[in-house]
């Protein structure tokens, strides 16, 4: 009977050793999955964490684009209006100048006016006056200037400034009759009016109507 009480006594010891073994197995295996669980969970916070870094990060390249993109239309913009302002600096820098030489031209033509072409006390002058008169205009047709000399053309407010109105029977009504003083054009810019008498048809015509 001894024996058979130490067997048993063995066995239940062997039992509860087995016992221990399996529970800190099983507590092992626990805190294993626990374990994991948290790298998981800490896993995913990172990739949340890294993901919103992404988007803040895709955010600052698009408002950089923007920026970039603004400033290169700004600069570009800057760059038309500085060619711009040279163009027109560069076609109207002779503007006041232009204007000073009109009294020029205007005392020239006045001097071919005084003298006559078939006149021998005269001629000499006429054609060197003429000679002059033509080189002069043409030099300064060169740098844009453009003579506006309407005569028995339609009268252009734009261009021509009226003196007054006559009947006539030669010239249509609102025509160009006679240019008292020639006008002036700096490329596409009016200096002077052309000065002018204008039409009003012929004679007996009803100017009320």
């Amino acid at each position: 009977m001894s024996n058979e009480s130490s067997k048993a006594k063995e066995n239940q010891v062997d039992e509860a050793v087995e016992a221990e073994i399996i529970a800190e197995n099983e507590s092992e295996a626990g805190n294993d999955e626990a374990s994991l669980m948290d790298e998981l969970t800490q896993a995913n916070f990172r990739i949340e964490e890294l993901e919103q870094a992404l988007e803040a990060a895709n955010a600052k390249v698009d408002e950089q684009k923007d920026s970039v993109i603004r400033a290169a239309a700004e600069v570009d913009n800057i760059r038309r209006r500085a060619a711009i302002d040279v163009e027109k600096a560069h076609k109207f820098a002779l503007e006041k100048f232009a204007n000073e030489l009109l009294p020029v031209i205007d005392n020239m033509e006045r001097a071919l006016q005084g003298t006559d072409a078939e006149d021998e006390a005269t001629k000499a002058v006429y054609e060197g006056v003429e000679l002059t008169l033509k080189s002069f205009v043409s030099t300064v047709e060169k740098f844009g200037l453009t003579v506006v000399n309407p005569q028995g053309e339609p009268f252009n407010p734009e261009h021509h400034q009226a003196i007054g109105m006559q009947p006539s029977p030669d010239f249509p009504a609102n025509t160009v009759m006679m240019v008292m003083q020639k006008g002036y054009i700096l490329n596409d810019r009016l200096l002077r009016p052309a000065m002018v008498m204008v039409s009003q048809g012929g004679a007996g015509v009803d100017t009320q109507a």
